[in-house]
């Protein structure tokens, strides 16, 4: 089985936020977080932002004033994810990267885009 990428993004937008994406395909499923990436127990709200390319893997640098999602992005860490279980309203997988260790869980909230992102214990 093909081994699948994900990268969380520092995004100093007009307002700071992680991006996490995670691979899926050819593509990258993108959710905004806005309170930061869940390290422990915490519940952190997620919102879907659509689909980028593989290449959001390796990006730094600086989205130009006036074009969506202006601002400066690092990334904060990356490596491995491995779905476990993924459907409509539920993803459980792991990721293994630099900082981020460990099963986590994303489950769908009633607005169509937004979810619900925490750490298991």
């Amino acid at each position: 089985m093909k081994e699948l990428k994900f990268v969380i993004h520092e995004h100093f937008s007009k307002r700071k936020h992680f991006d996490f994406r995670f691979q899926v395909n050819d593509h990258l499923e993108s959710y905004a977080i806005p309170k930061g990436f869940p390290i422990d127990k915490e519940k952190r709200l997620a919102i879907f932002v659509g689909e980028r390319p593989l290449s959001a893997l390796t990006f730094e640098g600086t989205i130009a004033e006036g074009s969506y999602g202006a601002g400066r992005i690092v990334i904060w860490d990356s490596g491995i994810f491995q779905p476990s279980k993924c459907n409509d309203q539920k993803i459980n997988f792991t990721l293994e990267g630099k900082r981020i260790n460990g099963r986590y869980t994303m489950i769908k909230l009633r607005n169509k885009d937004n979810w619900l992102i925490f750490k298991k214990a």
